[in-house]
């Protein structure tokens, strides 16, 4: 049986999935909604957003993720950093999900990947659980009515949490499996309920398919002034470093918050929509993310609530804290209508360093931004793991690499192209500690971070007095109107000087042990901004 928005000719049977139960085609946010309180999955929270918890899974699951071995991606994919599966133990897992999926009841949603028509990705999700179908319909761009006539997917994905896979005949890791298939243009989900795979996995798709077409894919956010989106500003960052929330400038236009590509003709959002972390989400910080966790259709991931009022609990992390919120990117007043913009004029790589030893912002040459954007560098903090007893770094080549089957330098190299191509000014900003390490210091002022922004952004910190950093070798204000100039000089905020050098010295040989991976692939002047 079929219910809902389905284009005959492209029915899931045409595609070879067969034996199913119901079928809901394309239901909007209200049906989606339903079906998710009558099947258990959840519960209708204040405003008509949908609360769910995700059970064992409160964050994805990068080693279980695996990408199949033929003869078109041998040569292709980063296997150090990509899981391989063989064809055949993917079509044997294939064949067993279906056969599990017989007479059950799923969900499809017909969705585009790219606010660029001429780049973007049609994809078809099919999945066991209605929420899902509301998740990814606010993350991906929904199609308009008569779109859907004419869809045809460019790919795949199927996600069924309810099914387990078999590491021995699945050729996978454990009962939990994302399997990407080039080839047969597919995504199997499996084994976990945590929503946030079937964004990444579209973000894989893509960050594999675009380089082939001289696009830059990149984990960052986005946005540009108002009324000039030639002015556009990318925000490059790990989780914790403040990508969203800078990025969310109400004197700025938010072109999106996380994945954006960087065609011929510009930037352009990937998504329609916003998934942003709640943990202690501050009202008057961040009043419009804070208002769409009251908003119908947001998908509150599991957060702790009173059962009766269904009053949201936005410290409490006893489930994980990892919360969040799913919501589409009209819910801000700021957002882009056409999630597009110019060729980017300020590229901001943001890092949060706890070893108090980077400046709280940088002017980087183009070989500099290709060297700190294949270190993507921040770094852990005492207490937010078990067994972390001290600063820790963390290097996630181009800011995202559980998401790059590629080569790191392959995205480097577009990238600086990219830069040289169109004159971006790069930035490197500190976000994490001064003073001293974590334990010692303090957090970096989030003002003066916004007032360092607004004059990288406004064009007036070009004009500033600068000095070369004696550590990384990029160039640093000396001074900054509405900033602490104390500030812009890391080493003379510590009490120990000398404290501060031997922590410098170490980080520096953290830079470069990591970075000794990349120098058989980079250029010269790669190599010479490396050893600073």
């Amino acid at each position: 049986m079929e219910t809902g928005r389905v284009n005959p000719t492209m029915k899931l049977e045409n595609q070879g999935i067969t034996g199913l139960g119901y079928v809901y085609y394309n239901l909007i946010e209200p049906d989606l909604m339903s079906e998710a309180v009558k099947n258990g999955e959840g519960e209708i929270g204040q405003g008509g957003t949908f609360l769910v918890s995700t059970g064992k899974f409160t964050g994805r699951s990068p080693k279980d993720k695996h990408v199949v071995r033929t003869s078109s991606t041998e040569n292709t994919i980063w296997w150090d950093n990509n899981a391989p599966m063989e064809a055949d133990a993917f079509d044997r897992l294939y064949d067993d999900m279906i056969a599990h999926m017989g007479g059950g009841k799923f969900y499809v949603q017909d969705l585009f990947g790219g606010a660029d028509p001429a780049h973007r990705l049609d994809v078809r999700v099919v999945t066991e659980l209605a929420w899902h179908g509301l998740f990814i319909r606010h993350l991906l761009r929904r199609p308009e009515r008569e779109e859907l006539n004419s869809f045809t997917p460019d790919f795949t994905i199927i996600n069924c949490p309810s099914f387990k896979a078999d590491p021995e005949k699945h050729g996978c890791r454990s009962d939990t499996v994302i399997a990407l298939n080039f080839d047969r243009k597919l995504i199997l989900i499996g084994g976990t309920e945590y929503a946030g795979e079937n964004k990444k996995s579209v973000f894989s798709l893509l960050n594999y398919l675009l380089p082939e077409k001289g696009i830059m894919p990149m984990h960052c956010s986005a946005n540009h002034a108002v009324g000039n989106p030639v002015d556009t500003a990318v925000f490059f960052g790990l989780s914790g470093t403040g990508k969203t929330t800078l990025s969310a400038d109400p004197g700025r236009v938010l072109i999106g918050d996380d994945e954006h590509g960087w065609s011929e003709r510009g930037t352009f959002n990937f998504e329609g929509g916003c998934y942003a972390k709640t943990i202690g989400l501050d009202p008057e910080a961040e009043p419009e993310i804070y208002a769409t966790t009251q908003k119908f259709g947001t998908v509150i991931e599991n957060m702790v609530y009173d059962a009766e009022t269904k009053e949201l609990d936005f410290n409490d992390t006893s489930l994980t804290a990892n919360m969040r919120c799913a919501y589409p990117l009209e819910y801000i007043s700021n957002a882009s209508s056409t999630a597009l913009g110019g060729h980017p004029k300020n590229i901001i790589m943001l890092t949060c360093d706890a070893f108090g030893v980077l400046p709280p912002i940088a002017r980087l040459t183009p070989a500099q931004a290709m060297y700190h954007f294949l270190s993507g560098f921040t770094s852990k903090v005492a207490g937010t793991e078990r067994g972390v007893t001290e600063p820790e770094p963390t290097f996630s080549t181009c800011f995202g690499a559980p998401f790059m089957p590629r080569r790191p330098e392959e995205y480097g190299k577009l990238l600086q192209e990219k830069i040289a191509a169109h004159g971006a000014t790069c930035w490197l900003v500190n976000t994490g500690w001064t003073g001293g390490a974590y334990g010692t210091g303090s957090r970096m002022p989030i003002k003066a971070t916004r007032a360092l922004l607004s004059a990288a952004l406004d064009g007036s910190l070009t004009e500033a007095t600068f000095r070369k950093d004696p550590n990384f070798g990029f160039d640093v204000p000396v001074t900054v109107a509405g900033v602490d100039s104390s500030l812009l000089d890391p080493r003379s905020t510590w009490a120990d000087k000398e404290a501060y050098d031997k922590q410098a010295t170490r980080l520096v040989e953290m830079f470069a042990e990591n970075f000794e991976q990349y120098v058989p692939y980079i250029d010269e002047d790669v190599k010479a901004a490396a050893i600073g």
